[in-house]
């Protein structure tokens, strides 16, 4: 089997309602996603999506997904996409770096190989639990009435977990997380994201405040150096997420103590195949886990609830989906939706799900073998 044509889709997402991340420091409204078709000359077809969220949270965005994927289109034309490893190394070696970029091109080639084996993409990685996945909300909101009003609409919607952003101002985020957990509900899984939005002396001033109420920060500091500076001075648990990018980040965090939960991004790392290690490592070092969709549609979704089955249900705390936030929807419906807050995995071959082509517009780019 052999990679035959790449065809590039561009959709702009809407978002319901307009996203602050950092107490009101970045501001989002639509996200720019980018859609990949891989066709093969067996017939099979396999899709992906790469969604940053924005161009101003992370270093990445839809453009350079774009551009990056005519870089790269040449070495993986011709490629057999059921050897993922062949496909990750021809694009490593196109393009260093640029994680994001090649995360589309992994997805369509999981989704290809799991179809030819008649397998869901997480069995076909090894085994998938059926447990469904609590979804983590995304509460970004800045005052304290907003935020009961965001995680309210969730709760109303049967979420159970819910990432609360905070950041930017010590007093107002002291005030928000006590009162989120003044009003805290039974079992619900909170996690309070800061988004590299805090100094250090931020980060030491909330997180010692609010040390008698055990809360769970991720990604108080802006690199894995600010982490370690602060590690010994809190007793707070940490996650990591955006700076846990690279194979090398997850072991750093593992061996020096770091982080007692991973949140993966998987366009973030680069797709599944180079998730999968983090995963690993993580799991090697008896760290727990979120599994996130940067951004996008329900094809991102559904990646990251592949790859949270292949997580054991006692280390896998949520999955962050986006869908419901969106205005549009892809796929007519399909795939893993919102169930009372609650993911299930598909038993479908493959991705499990694809998009109505037509919603997607005429392609942006083609690249085929001649």
């Amino acid at each position: 089997m052999k990679i035959t044509r790449i065809t590039v889709f561009q959709r702009d997402l809407p978002l319901e309602h307009p996203y602050w991340l950092s107490g009101g420091r970045l501001k989002f409204e639509v996200l720019d996603a980018t859609f990949v078709r891989i066709d093969t000359d067996e017939g099979l077809i396999g899709w992906g999506e790469g969604t940053p969220w924005g161009h101003t949270y992370v270093p990445a965005h839809g453009p350079g997904i774009r551009a990056g994927i005519e870089t790269m289109a040449p070495f993986v034309l011709g490629l057999d996409p059921r050897r993922y490893l062949d496909v990750e190394r021809a694009m490593d070696l196109a393009l260093p770096g640029h994680l994001y970029a090649k995360s589309p091109i992994d997805m369509a080639c999981w989704d290809i190989a799991g179809q030819a084996a008649g397998l869901p993409i997480a069995d076909l990685m090894g085994g998938g639990s059926r447990a469904p996945r609590p979804i983590a909300s995304s509460v970004g909101a800045k005052t304290v009435e907003e935020t009961r009003e965001v995680m309210d609409r969730y709760r109303q919607r049967g979420y159970i977990a819910h990432s609360v952003k905070i950041g930017g101002d010590v007093t107002r985020d002291i005030g928000r997380i006590r009162d989120v957990e003044e009003n805290r509900a039974e079992n619900e899984i909170i996690l309070y994201d800061v988004n590299r939005g805090w100094t250090r002396q931020q980060a030491l001033r909330v997180m010692s405040a609010t040390e008698d109420l055990n809360v769970l920060f991720e990604q108080p500091g802006e690199t894995l150096d600010d982490i370690a500076a602060l590690r010994a001075k809190h007793a707070s648990p940490v996650s990591l997420d955006e700076c846990l990018v690279t194979l090398q980040d997850a072991t750093r965090a593992a061996r020096d103590g770091l982080a007692e939960i991973f949140g993966i991004k998987l366009n973030r790392v680069g797709g599944l195949t180079k998730a999968a290690r983090i995963r690993d490592v993580a799991l090697a070092h008896g760290i727990d886990m979120f599994v996130m969709a940067t951004g996008g549609s329900v094809l991102a979704d559904t990646e990251a609830l592949h790859l949270a089955a292949t997580v054991p249900d006692a280390n896998c705390h949520a999955v962050w989906a986006c869908q419901d936030m969106l205005t549009v929807d892809i796929a007519g419906g399909r795939g893993p939706r919102n169930q009372n807050g609650h993911l299930s995995l598909p038993e479908t071959p493959g991705l499990g799900v694809h998009p109505d082509e037509d919603t997607l517009g005429p392609p942006v780019a083609t690249y085929q073998t001649s």
